[in-house]
């Protein structure tokens, strides 16, 4: 994705976009004070050059049976590393994978059903390093993605810079 210089009018289809992805351009057009017709042209825009990549539902994990969020740390050394990064495109569970500076190569984010299956991926995570698992008791802020950011590129556009 290239820089792209946006405007007030981007910023708010953004920000608009990120609190209800089902809105019709028509509606969307209202809110931003275009026309459906140029709010299509706008969104299509944003969408070629990467800045809007995909809409997305918000499911309720818990009401899947998945109502387990742990983070794991893992250490991986240079030899492993690859090899790694291969098998975990394969566990379904793995909803984050961060690559890490400090002492941890990477931290996983993982939903599961029970403590059975998070000891079962701990021991298949074995053979590529050292796992320390953390268990989620409660979310106490869980954000809208990329809304915070949204509101600050308003905050900033409306300060010029």
């Amino acid at each position: 994705m290239r820089d792209v210089a946006l405007d007030a009018i981007d910023r708010s289809i953004l920000l608009e976009l990120v609190r209800d992805a089902r809105v019709g351009f028509a509606e969307l057009g209202r809110r931003v004070g275009l026309s459906a017709s140029a709010t299509n042209e706008r969104v299509r825009q944003l969408e070629s050059v990467g800045i809007i990549q995909g809409y997305r539902a918000s499911i309720d994990l818990k009401a899947l049976g998945l109502g387990m969020t742990v983070f794991i740390r893992l250490t991986c050394d240079g030899q492993r590393y690859r090899p790694f990064l291969k098998f975990l495109q394969g566990l379904d569970s793995v909803q984050e994978c961060h690559h890490l500076t400090g002492g941890d190569a990477f931290l996983l984010k993982v939903e599961l059903a029970s403590t059975d299956e998070l000891e079962a991926l701990i021991e298949k995570l074995l053979p590529y390093g050292m796992p320390t698992t953390s268990l989620v008791l409660s979310t106490p802020i869980a954000r809208g993605q990329d809304t915070h950011l949204l509101r600050e590129l308003t905050t900033r556009g409306k300060r010029g810079g």
